[in-house]
């Protein structure tokens, strides 16, 4: 793609979108209305990163006279300069590479390997009525929403862009929004259990130290 724009590849869009958000959808199986709106919320941002990563770089557009007078040697229409980041803090080589790439793939893969640990979990207590205490619930109370966001910052450490920062950061209060809704049912429904289970089990960062599950009485 070097000397011409690697953009209005729509086909690609449309393909990378509709891969990521089937996988997180297998790995979901989204039923509540709570679970399609934070489905729904990640997959607008993936809709969002791969419509600049091939379709339209409205982020390079807006920062092309920046670009233009602090880079003039590089093209930011090829696909490789697109990836911000690897230009400015002066990485050389492939940006697939670079450092920033291979931790994005890791917060990545371990995000779509936490979701489907957690909500495998959360769903066989969701269908035997009882609460979620168990693999990763054990740890936290909210790994999946945890989940959703490492592989956002995945993403967004090897693609950055405006749109996304933005939809980051409110897909974020999205899901703090979403938990605490999640937990004010759950103490209606299971009352002084999931009070001794949020007592025990942090919210957000998981513990290193596995306690035995809560169980029903």
């Amino acid at each position: 793609m070097h000397g011409d724009s690697a953009y209005g590849l729509w086909t690609l869009v449309l393909l990378n979108s509709a891969i990521f958000i089937f996988f997180a959808f297998s790995f979901t199986k989204p039923k509540t209305q709570m679970d399609w709106r934070s489905f729904g919320a990640f997959s607008v941002f993936i809709v969002a990163l791969f419509t600049e990563m091939y379709g339209f770089p409205l982020t390079i557009y807006f920062l092309s006279g920046w670009l233009a007078e602090t880079y003039p040697s590089i093209d930011f229409l090829s696909h490789e300069n697109g990836h911000l980041l690897h230009t400015l803090l002066g990485f050389e080589g492939d940006p697939h590479f670079d450092p920033l790439h291979i931790v994005s793939n890791i917060l990545i893969v371990l995000g779509f390997f936490l979701l489907a640990s957690a909500w495998n979990v959360l769903h066989k207590a969701q269908q035997a009525h009882t609460l979620a205490t168990t693999g990763w619930y054990a740890r936290c109370r909210h790994p999946q929403y945890i989940a959703f966001i490492l592989i956002m910052l995945g993403f967004l450490l090897q693609w950055p862009t405006l749109p996304t920062l933005v939809f980051f950061q409110i897909l974020v209060v999205v899901y703090i929004q979403l938990a605490k809704r999640e937990e004010k049912l759950a103490l209606e429904e299971f009352g002084d259990l999931y009070h001794r289970y949020r007592e025990t089990t942090p919210g957000w960062i998981p513990k290193l130290t596995m306690d035995q599950p809560t169980t029903t009485p």
